[in-house]
């Protein structure tokens, strides 16, 4: 009866932190994208990743995301301009969208969200706990 005890109590801890979705992150550094993943993988979310706008864009088109991670500044396709593509795609209406990126100013903050994005953070105030903590709260989970 013991082991039972502690094997439920251990499921019972372990359980809060397991998160269930997609997630797909956009960033054109390979080491901040990589990082991105590794936390919200451990996290238990789904992911895959995209070099820019463009390709989550195609991405996208062929499965959606229950939240996209983009940074900003990206070429080809930058994270205003991938955000606003997004929202005006009436079958990807219901993504979240959560800004990450080293542009801190409140005009930068205030058209991130003009363009549709439902969060943003910015990656000097970055760390895990405020990552995950921002996904759950789009996703409308509590960890």
């Amino acid at each position: 009866m013991g082991a039972e005890r502690i094997g439920l109590a251990v499921e019972q801890e372990l359980s809060p932190r397991t998160r269930h979705g997609s997630i797909l992150v956009v960033d054109d550094a390979l080491t901040v994208r990589e990082l991105q993943r590794s936390i919200l993988e451990r996290a238990g979310f789904a992911v895959r990743v995209a070099n820019d706008g463009i390709e989550a864009l195609e991405l996208l088109a062929d499965e959606p995301s229950d939240l996209v991670l983009t940074d900003v500044e990206m070429p080809r396709m930058d994270g205003f301009a991938l955000t606003e593509a997004i929202r005006a795609q009436p079958e990807l209406a219901n993504t979240s969208i959560l800004v990450l990126t080293s542009l801190a100013t409140e005009a930068d903050r205030q058209r991130g969200l003009d363009a549709g994005a439902d969060g943003y953070i910015v990656k000097a105030a970055f760390d895990e706990a405020a990552l995950l903590s921002a996904v759950d709260h789009l996703l409308g989970r509590r960890p």
